[in-house]
């Protein structure tokens, strides 16, 4: 399952979640994000209740955005006990964004 966060859902799907958490930052008009939603997807589906793994839309949300210090997007942030474990600007291949997950659990 995929999920949508936002400024008003960030501090308890993300900062107080039990498990580990991927952010993807993006933009509709992004094109390089495009190509990165159908991965997004098929991750979060493969680990799922493992891995809260869902997309922030820094447009809507610029407040969380900013907090970020997001300035390209996509741009993934993952979460893991609230804390920012590793940050990664740019598309990437499935197996490296794979990679990254793992290292969470």
């Amino acid at each position: 399952m995929e999920y949508k966060f936002t400024s008003e859902n960030f501090k308890a799907e993300v900062l107080e979640s039990s498990i580990p958490v991927v952010v993807d930052f993006y933009a509709d008009w992004c094109g390089p994000c495009k190509k990165m939603a159908p991965l997004v997807e098929q991750l979060a589906a493969e680990f799922d209740g493992k891995v809260k793994i869902g997309k922030l839309n820094v447009d809507e949300n610029q407040d969380i955005a900013g907090e970020y210090k997001v300035m390209s997007i996509p741009n993934f942030i993952f979460f893991k006990n609230g804390q920012v474990a590793e940050q990664v600007v740019g598309g990437m291949p499935k197996a490296a964004l794979e990679e990254k997950i793992n290292s969470l659990l």
